[in-house]
């Protein structure tokens, strides 16, 4: 998962755009960057870290104009050196910049297809490069001097008949505006909205709508499958739809875990899904175990938080917070084993004790992917004196691998894959666990007034919207993940031996 935002503003955009950023920080913290563009020349400003460490004052001063782009960035494809920190740039035509989120599914053809036939050169492993350059080969064979709008939806559409996969992007053509547009399928999210200022309407394209509220702007709506919108540098804006069969199936994942709590997708809020994710959890449990004995329900901060007080609200239990995190804890961006891995747990959270002792401790989590850090927290409650550790996952068992833009673990590594759920309770050591239901987690997110008719939930149940994911593409997927950890293993021996020595 990425976080993009592209601002079309009346004044320097500088400050909007980090505004905008450290509110999406929750999509990416290995990287951050934001170039804008100011009297035909463009300012760019990238690196990898957090976005209050890649932007200091002296690089703000730099960031001119009155329109420009930002991303944050979450490994999905690629490697995580500084040179796949986005936004990328190409010269031809016109100057463009882009930054997407999300992953290309044929990205090995297409970076065949741009050598062999376009004729341009990718300098890194991210796809988004590869996307970029897509879209600047169709713009270029338009043949204009001056690009109309016409022209710029004309280029996003063979990106989408040449583009497979999960993404949402938002580009600048220097000197003539920003574009965004999001794949036929919506997986992957995006908004636009406006603002008025004494100067005039300022527009602004961001992967959740929170960074529009937060910024004073006003949501116009969600991008629908297969839509681009064309914002000019004087301010006129253009939609049109640009995919030839579009269907609304969005990552369902969103609303689980990656999405803040306050924004709204597709029409759904995403806090009221998590309301409801709860009431689905109460009541399964109530079916499995009515006479349960319960005696606190307690969240594993933070996105969990809202499913769990709404399952203590409906099973009439306590809900306590028993886990303090610390936020001034530097985050890990390498965690080779298990040593480290619990280490970061206890570092990062701390268990009051008075909440769990001689007490039947239900926790509740977001979901369960690898197991190992939720094994550490039921471990931490037991230590704490809890009596029982019960454990609820908000989603359903992951089984499956992600290959639109989370960069899940291998599938041999997600604890679920081919066991069953009390066999995943003995693994992370809780006394019972209770996983979402499938069809309760769509009908929590779909279930409000927005009706959403297919979600894509591949990561439960293996069934991948773009229908081109065989077990070729995930055996290749698993190896260039097995590979990067093995890069990432052998940066960390290195370290730690130059410590040593």
């Amino acid at each position: 998962m990425c976080g993009i935002v592209g601002i079309v503003g009346k004044s320097n955009v500088n400050q909007a755009l980090y505004d905008a950023l450290t509110v999406l920080q929750h999509r990416g913290q290995d990287a951050a960057g934001i170039v804008t563009s100011h009297d035909g020349r463009l300012f760019l400003r990238k690196d990898n870290g957090l976005v209050r460490d890649v932007f200091q004052q002296r690089h703000m001063q730099r960031l001119v104009g009155n329109i420009g782009i930002g991303h944050v960035r979450y490994p999905t494809a690629g490697s995580s050196t500084s040179a796949e920190a986005q936004p990328f740039y190409v010269n031809s035509p016109y100057g463009i910049t882009l930054a997407h989120n999300g992953n290309l599914t044929n990205v090995e053809q297409l970076a065949k297809e741009i050598y062999e036939s376009d004729l341009r050169h990718v300098n890194t492993n991210s796809d988004s490069e590869v996307l970029l350059n897509v879209f600047a080969h169709e713009l270029a064979v338009r043949g204009k001097l001056q690009p109309t709008e016409e022209d710029v939806f004309a280029a996003v559409s063979h990106v989408h008949s040449r583009c497979v996969g999960g993404y949402a992007v938002v580009a600048m053509i220097t000197g003539y505006g920003v574009v965004g547009f999001r794949d036929p399928n919506g997986i992957r999210p995006v908004v636009f909205g406006q603002r008025h200022t004494d100067e005039g309407v300022e527009y602004m394209i961001a992967s959740e709508s929170v960074a529009l509220d937060v910024l004073g702007f006003t949501l116009i709506r969600d991008l629908a499958p297969g839509e681009a919108v064309y914002i000019t540098e004087g301010g006129q804006l253009h939609t049109k739809q640009c995919a030839s069969a579009s269907k609304l199936q969005p990552c369902i994942f969103e609303h689980v875990y990656l999405a803040r709590p306050d924004s709204i997708i597709d029409g759904i809020s995403v806090y009221k899904a998590r309301l409801r994710m709860g009431e689905k959890l109460a009541d399964k449990i109530m079916r499995e175990r009515p006479e349960h004995d319960i005696d606190v329900v307690i969240p594993i901060p933070d996105t969990s938080r809202t499913a769990a007080l709404e399952l203590a609200n409906r099973l009439g239990v306590k809900f306590r917070e028993g886990f303090v995190k610390n936020r001034y804890i530097g985050r890990t961006f390498i965690m080779p084993g298990q040593a480290a891995r619990k280490k970061s747990v206890r570092q990062k959270l701390n268990a009051i004790e008075l909440e769990f002792r001689g007490k039947n401790v239900m926790l509740v989590d977001d979901s369960i992917v690898r197991g190992t850090t939720c094994k550490q927290i039921i471990q931490m409650a037991r230590e704490a004196g809890a009596k029982n550790v019960y454990f609820c996952s908000a989603a359903p068992a992951v089984r499956y691998p992600n290959v639109y833009g989370i960069d899940m673990p291998s599938v041999h590594e997600l604890i679920a894959h081919n066991r069953t759920t009390d066999q995943v309770a003995e693994l992370i050591g809780a006394d019972w666990l209770v996983y979402q239901d499938l069809p309760d987690l769509i009908d929590s997110v779909g279930g409000g007034k927005i009706k959403i008719d297919h979600f894509d939930c591949a990561v439960f149940n293996g069934e991948y919207v773009t229908g081109d994911i065989d077990e070729a593409y995930l055996d290749r997927i698993e190896q260039a993940r097995n590979d990067l950890a093995k890069v990432k293993n052998q940066a960390v021996s290195a370290i730690i031996d130059l410590y040593n020595n």
